[in-house]
Formats: structure tokens, C-alpha cells, sequence
């Protein structure tokens, strides 16, 4: 019995260990800038992220990965690993670096997407940093790995089989075996070089395919976040693991849980049915654990992410994503205003098949995003964090901190409204007619500006706004045919 409360108090505090997401006080939301230069997320940063409060960017893999021309390079070549250097067509360790630092200093912690689960299995054009491999022989000498490191070639067919999801190829991926000591020792050896960067945690790709005690034999041998880099003594980094779990599949999301945050892959089909109008948002008044989901400090939360965007992973034609904006701005709104989850804003490129590279030239490398005047981005690039109506909702999150889900509000149907605590209220319509209610939005008596339609400037507002009486209630009015379908108040947007 004694050994058994031991296990269960180390478990626990492993898991309380890989939560912490290290964020500034007054900061919250992850963007992931998926693909983008290590310069470009530098400047980033301190341009816009900081500026506009966001807390965090979860960043594409670091490791050198495979070269792929089919007849364009893929983005899924940097799930590809060659070695464990770090040069990309992102750009190499130094500019990583200098990226993380600059990163740092302004607030905004750096999220690492790491594959460890496999190898490339498509090596012929070599390796984005010079490395070279011999897929038919496992060798990998970059790092180096040979055949003695990977499990045996087969190829998952049953993904009802637990022990064939997590020991056999994730496609024709070489597949690591976690549990061989020299595996985990370069893992772990390349994690905490990352770590000695001034990184705050991991985004840990495939989890699902390797076995929970692997990984905690990994985790466990991580360094503490570096002192140099701001973070307290005795700091742990933050692990968010893929683990995409819709519900009745032999491998659940609650077999990591003990281990760090999980990848609530739920919340993006649910959240997806529910603003395309396939669901009633009425439903949404008990959004959380009570649909599924895990409990709020466990789960990373998101619209869509880089798979799942394409048609990949999980959730069907249930994701949203930015090619329907006023759906996509809707959910997202849903996601920043709601208390639940750990939540990560997707920063894309537009596409036009699911197996499109990121803008680049004619010889493979990245371009940068075009800035334009109005904050929106050119180049082929999205950038769904510089839409007014998710970065002001970034600070709608802020405002709001601490405070709970209060005071909701529907029509039965698809017309909603709540407050957060004292400092905040948003309403939602997604019907074919106009939302028009005096509604309770739990702020003081004064004007305020709606920070979707538009911003606090200076005296005024540059979009619509909204007076609140003594009593705390307004006039809430969102046409049907409205570009964006919410409004949202709080007590930073008062005049």
C-alpha cells in the first residue's frame, strides 16, 4: 500500500511539474507560427505578440529534417527528423537562439514541436542541415541511430491494437524504439539543449505512438528551465503531448495525463460542429469537462491546428479553419472568452491541397510574411493572430483572468451571451435573423468600445459601441448579416 501511495504522489507531482506554462501574469493564448522563420518570429514578438499580449508561440520543429521535392517541398518534411541538429529551412541554431532570447525578453515564451517518435523515411535528397541516411539499413548517422534503435519494421493496420499503434511504423516512418537507453539518451541530450536556449516547454509530436512510461523515463531526466532566461529556480518545462483521442479509441488521452497537458483534439470537432450550426450553441452552457473533454488545467484547446486544417489527424469536416472566416473568427472569439483550456490561436498560410508547402521561392526557402499597413498579412501567408477579432480577443482574455463564466444568456437556439465575472461580456449569433436583447453584461455603468467591430482609441472607438445602464444591462444588437457575428466588451475597452 505504502508503494502504491509513493507511485501515485510521484505521478502527481510529475503531471503539476509539465503544466505551468511559464506565461507572464498579464499574458495568455499560444499562437503557433506554423512554418515561419526563426527571424521572423524574433521580430514577431517584439512588433505584435508582446505588444498585443499574447503569451507564447509554439514554433515548427527544430531538428534537421528530410528534403523532400514532390515535385514542391511538403510541409510535413519536418516531421521527417534526420538528425538532431538544428538547422531548417526555418534557419540554423544561432538564429534559433537569438529567436528564443529576443522572444523572451519581451514575455512571449518559446513552445518547441519535437518529433522523436520516428525517423524520415523519404532520405533521398538528403537532410535540410547536410545530413545524409540509409532508410533500407536505419542508419542515421547523424545523430547517430542505427538499425539496433528502431522496433521491428510493420506498419499499423489496427488502430484498436494499442500495442501495434505505439510499436509498429506511423505510416513507412522508421519507428524509434523510446525504450532503448541510447534512444533516450539523445532525446533527452537534444531536449535539454533546447532547454539550455531558454525554450518553456514542448509540443510532443505522436505521443499517442510511443508508451507512457517511455516517455516519463524521458521527461523525468529533463533539466529545469534555465535561470538565464528569466525562469525560477526549480522551474519544469511545459509538455503538451498529441495524443488525438475523439473518444472510444483503444488509446486514451488520460493515459498521458499524468505526464503533462494533453492535445483536446474534442474541443476542435465539437467546437467546429457547434459554430458551423451543426450543433445549437445553446449546448455550449456547460462547455468543458461535461462534453468529454479533459479538465481545463490538462488540456491544450484549439479551433484547428497544421493537421487537422488539411483533413488529417482527427475531427473531419467538423474543423473550421480560416477559408470560413466568419465561422472560423466566431469559434475562436468562443475559445478566448470561454475560462476552459489551455488555448493555441493556428497562424496559417493559405493552401490549396492538403500537401502544399509554406510560401517559399523557386528553390525551396521560406519567404516572409508581407506586413501590410492595416496589421493583416500578403505573401500567401494567413496569419490568423493578426485578425482584429482574434487579437483583441487575446485581450478580452487578459481582462478577464481569474474571473469565472457567469450570467449566460440564449434564446434557445443559436444566439448566445455570457459575462466573466465583473470585467467582461460577449455575445454570439449565428441565426438567420438579427440578435437584438437587452441583456445583463455584469459591468459598470459607462461606454464601451466592442472589440471586434473595432478598437479603444485614445477617447473613442474605432468600431461600434455599447452603452451599459446602472443595472449593468445594455442594448445588444448583432445583425444576421453581420462580417463577424460577435460582440464583445470589457473593462479595458471603457471610454
Amino acid at each position: 500500500m505504502r508503494i502504491a501511495v509513493v507511485l501515485l504522489a510521484t505521478c502527481a507531482t510529475l503531471a503539476s511539474a509539465y503544466i505551468n506554462t511559464h506565461q507572464w501574469g498579464d499574458r495568455s493564448g499560444i499562437v503557433h507560427l506554423f512554418e515561419w522563420k526563426w527571424d521572423d518570429i524574433a521580430n514577431e514578438c517584439e512588433n505584435f505578440l508582446a505588444p498585443k499580449g499574447y503569451a507564447g508561440v509554439q514554433v515548427s520543429p527544430v531538428t534537421e529534417n528530410s528534403v523532400v521535392w514532390s515535385p514542391r517541398r511538403p510541409w510535413w518534411e519536418r516531421y521527417q527528423p534526420m538528425s538532431y541538429g538544428f538547422t531548417t529551412r526555418s534557419g540554423n541554431e544561432a538564429q534559433f537562439v537569438n529567436m528564443v532570447r529576443r522572444c523572451n525578453a519581451v514575455g512571449v515564451r518559446i513552445y518547441v514541436d519535437v518529433v522523436f517518435n520516428h525517423m524520415a523515411d523519404l532520405v533521398g535528397g538528403g537532410g535540410t542541415g547536410g545530413s545524409t541516411a540509409n532508410r533500407q539499413t536505419f542508419s542515421f548517422p547523424g545523430v547517430p541511430f542505427s538499425q539496433l534503435d528502431f522496433n521491428s519494421p510493420c506498419i499499423i493496420t489496427n488502430y484498436q491494437d494499442p500495442i501495434m499503434v505505439r510499436n509498429c511504423q506511423l505510416g513507412a516512418l522508421p519507428d524509434l524504439n523510446q525504450g532503448v537507453p541510447w534512444v533516450r539518451d539523445k532525446i533527452v541530450e537534444m531536449l535539454n539543449k533546447l532547454i539550455s536556449f531558454g525554450v518553456a516547454g514542448f509540443r510532443v509530436d505522436a505521443a499517442k505512438h510511443m508508451w507512457p512510461g517511455d516517455l516519463q523515463a524521458i521527461f523525468s531526466r529533463l533539466n529545469d528551465l534555465s535561470t538565464a532566461h528569466g525562469f525560477p529556480v526549480g522551474a519544469r518545462p511545459f509538455i503538451t503531448q498529441e495524443v488525438i483521442d475523439l473518444g472510444g479509441e483503444a488509446i486514451s488521452k488520460n493515459e498521458y495525463t499524468h505526464l503533462g497537458t494533453v492535445t483536446e483534439f474534442r474541443f476542435s470537432a465539437e467546437i467546429g460542429k457547434a459554430f458551423y450550426g451543426r450543433n445549437s450553441l445553446r449546448y455550449l452552457s456547460n462547455w468543458g469537462p461535461a462534453w468529454g473533454f479533459l479538465e481545463s488545467h490538462l488540456a491544450l484547446v484549439f479551433v484547428d491546428n497544421h493537421d487537422n486544417q488539411r483533413g488529417h489527424g482527427a475531427g473531419g469536416a467538423d474543423v473550421l479553419t480560416h477559408k470560413v472566416p466568419k465561422n472560423y473568427k466566431m469559434a475562436s472569439a468562443f475559445m478566448l472568452a470561454h475560462p476552459y483550456g489551455i488555448p493555441r490561436v493556428m497562424s496559417s498560410y493559405f493552401f490549396n491541397d492538403g500537401e502544399q508547402g509554406p510560401p517559399s521561392d523557386g528553390d525551396g526557402n521560406l519567404s516572409s510574411p508581407i506586413i501590410n499597413a492595416d496589421d493583416s498579412c500578403g505573401g500567401g501567408w494567413a496569419c490568423e493572430h493578426r485578425w482584429r477579432q482574434i487579437y483583441n480577443m487575446v485581450g478580452f482574455r487578459n481582462a478577464v483572468a481569474g474571473t469565472g463564466l457567469n450570467d449566460w444568456w440564449d434564446n434557445g437556439n443559436n444566439q448566445i451571451a455570457f459575462c466573466r465575472g465583473g470585467r467582461g461580456f460577449v455575445a454570439f449569433n449565428l441565426e438567420g435573423y438579427d440578435l437584438n436583447q437587452n441583456l445583463q453584461t455584469c459591468l459598470p455603468a459607462g461606454t464601451y468600445c466592442d472589440v471586434i467591430s473595432g478598437s479603444k482609441s485614445g477617447s473613442s472607438c474605432t468600431g461600434a459601441s455599447v452603452t451599459v445602464g446602472g443595472d449593468g444591462r445594455a442594448n445588444i444588437f448583432i445583425s444576421s448579416n453581420a462580417e463577424d457575428g460577435v460582440l464583445a466588451i470589457h473593462a479595458n475597452s471603457r471610454l
